[in-house]
């Protein structure tokens, strides 16, 4: 791709997103809803299959160009985990710390089993009914597991957005955060369970181990990322060089946490996700400027989140439509593990003493889906038992019809949670109430 190309897709991409903003104002729709429609509309299967004078209007007509951006996205979701570490701060975790723990682990678990008993059980039946085995056990068990991901970044953006607070908002954020260590436990665990069904034998090592080992290192190397960057950032005193010292930090965090490696056939890498959450973890809790700077990032980093969510739009493949049964099973999966967060949400709350508001809403507010998910997606697929086989398949399909469906009637359900539940109040004049009211007043004294 010329860098021309590049160029165009980024402004175009920029442009659709804040136009469907002004376009679907009137609908009350979350921001995050209409950067995923933006990216569907300049997508491969929509104004992407166009070319003007050589260059393509949007992404074309296939999801190559899409896959050249993956640095946005690693970065994007670097500096989303980083700002939700914000959220781990020690006044905060000394009143919910435990009660997260109990929850998170609640909702993950129960969307586990809600959807494997689900997708098993659609497994006979659609045997009986056909005779074809479409929907494998093994890749329930998989899908299962994948069903305790949940995506932080629409729900950051929503809670941004919407300046929402309150208890569900302080309990969600933190849920969030843990998610993404209960997911790598339970993802390794099934995996583990779908390969000794299929194969016979069962690797004690990437089931036990590897999971434990990956999030203790993230921890690790997030704690001292977040330490040192304390401890430079007082040998600068200007607001924009302390701004520039967090990108580079941010940015150096991201890359070592993509590396890996082997020692003793053991398999050793990084969670990016919990590694950049714990360093904003850390920042926080010991710079004592950090609340200042992290609004000063939160600024920055806007354009870059909003191109994020266009090009995961973008991304989502349509051709999933295609395959009738496929998406019989994919309802199936979204159904069973909306179920699973929900009962499992409810379940934590209750027994931990939360309001009526809270267990209602915590939920609803958790069904997003889509980075993590298509993570383990990428998993199964590149995985030397599964990657070639009707199994692999099977779970790209179903996941990808659940990123897609989540991603664009995820933001809001979480909108409509949080504003139930009284976080979310009457939206505070922006700008343009602001101008209007310059104007007015300008009007009134000139007359």
């Amino acid at each position: 791709m010329s860098i021309e190309q590049i160029l165009l897709s980024v402004s175009f991409s920029l442009l659709i997103g804040l136009l469907l903003t002004r376009v679907l104002k009137p609908l009350n729709l979350p921001d995050v809803t209409a950067y995923l429609l933006g990216g569907v509309i300049i997508g491969a299967f929509c104004l992407g299959r166009f070319n003007l004078a050589g260059y393509s209007l949007g992404y074309n007509d296939t999801l190559s160009p899409v896959d050249a951006f993956t640095i946005i996205s690693d970065v994007a979701l670097g500096f989303i985990a980083f700002d939700i570490g914000n959220e781990f701060r020690l006044e905060s975790l000394k009143k919910t710390g435990k009660k997260v723990v109990v929850v998170g682990i609640c909702e993950g678990v129960m969307a586990t089993i809600v959807a494997d008993i689900a997708l098993i059980a659609t497994h006979f039946i659609i045997l009986k009914a056909t005779g074809t085995d479409y929907l494998p056990i093994t890749a329930c068990i998989i899908l299962g597991a994948i069903a305790s991901a949940t995506a932080p970044a629409a729900t950051l953006m929503v809670v941004r957005q919407y300046k929402a607070k309150g208890t569900l908002t302080d309990l969600l954020l933190q849920v969030v955060a843990l998610d993404d260590a209960v997911c790598l436990i339970v993802f390794a665990v099934s995996f583990g369970i779908a390969k000794a069904l299929y194969g016979g034998s069962i690797d004690i090592v990437s089931v036990a181990f590897e999971p434990l080992i990956e999030i203790i290192l993230s921890l690790v190397l997030g704690a001292l990322s977040g330490f040192v960057l304390s401890k430079v950032e007082k040998l600068f005193h200007s607001r924009s060089n302390r701004l520039t010292l967090i990108i580079a930090f941010t940015f150096l965090t991201i890359v070592v946490s993509h590396l890996t490696f082997e020692i003793a056939q053991i398999k050793i890498g990084f969670s990016p996700l919990l590694t950049c959450m714990m360093f904003g973890t850390i920042f926080c809790n010991v710079c004592k400027t950090s609340e200042e700077m992290m609004e000063r990032t939160e600024r920055w980093t806007k354009p870059l989140f909003m191109l994020f969510f266009v090009i995961s739009g973008a991304s989502l493949d349509l051709s999933i439509f295609k395959n009738p049964i496929f998406v019989l099973i994919g309802i199936i999966y979204i159904v069973s593990r909306s179920s699973g967060k929900i009962l499992g949400a409810i379940t934590g709350t209750k027994a931990l003493g939360f309001d009526k508001s809270v267990t209602e809403n915590l939920g609803l507010a958790l069904l997003p889906q889509a980075g993590v998910a298509l993570g383990m997606v990428s998993t199964v697929s590149s995985d030397a038992v599964f990657g070639q086989t009707e199994i692999g398949a099977t779970v790209r399909f179903v996941i990808l019809f659940g990123v897609l469906v989540y991603e664009i009637i995820g933001p809001v359900i979480t909108k409509f949670a949080l504003t139930r539940a009284g976080n979310i109040t009457e939206k505070p004049a922006g700008t343009t109430a602001r101008r209007e009211n310059s104007q007015n007043n300008s009007s009134a004294a000139a007359k």
